[in-house]
């Protein structure tokens, strides 16, 4: 019989849990403050993890440098605090990137909000026309 998840999301997804817990309650540093930890890649030996995050009121990568400074250097912390209450034999070694998904999701809700309000005008206008 097949496993369900393979061991490498359970890892992503425990590291996702742990690490969103541990900016919450450990990481005392203002800049770090409103950020959600949206995905975690974990490498197939296990050895690295890419952490995917967003933070309130920031769209952008480049907007985010700051924010991705102070993760990166708090990796370290992080990845001992994980250590710390896991069975893990290691830790992969976490980098921080940006999550733009959600910024352009925004961006295409609003496009498509846009359409279909330009839509509804050119209703409004050919049944105003045919009257």
């Amino acid at each position: 019989m097949p496993q369900e998840f393979s061991r490498t999301e359970r890892v992503a997804d425990y590291l996702q849990q742990e690490l969103a817990k541990l900016l919450l309650h450990s990481v005392r540093d203002p800049r770090a403050e409103f950020v959600n930890i949206t995905a975690v890649d974990v490498s197939r030996d296990l050895r690295y993890a890419k952490v995917y995050y967003t933070k309130l009121g920031v769209e952008s990568a480049e907007a985010a440098t700051d924010v991705t400074r102070v993760l990166d250097k708090a990796a370290g912390f992080l990845r001992t605090e994980v250590a710390k209450g896991s069975s893990l034999r290691t830790v992969p070694k976490l980098t921080f990137k940006f999550d733009e998904s959600v910024g352009r999701g925004r961006h295409m809700e609003d496009l498509l909000g846009r359409a279909r309000a330009s839509d509804a005008l050119r209703g409004n206008e050919a049944e105003a026309d045919d009257s």
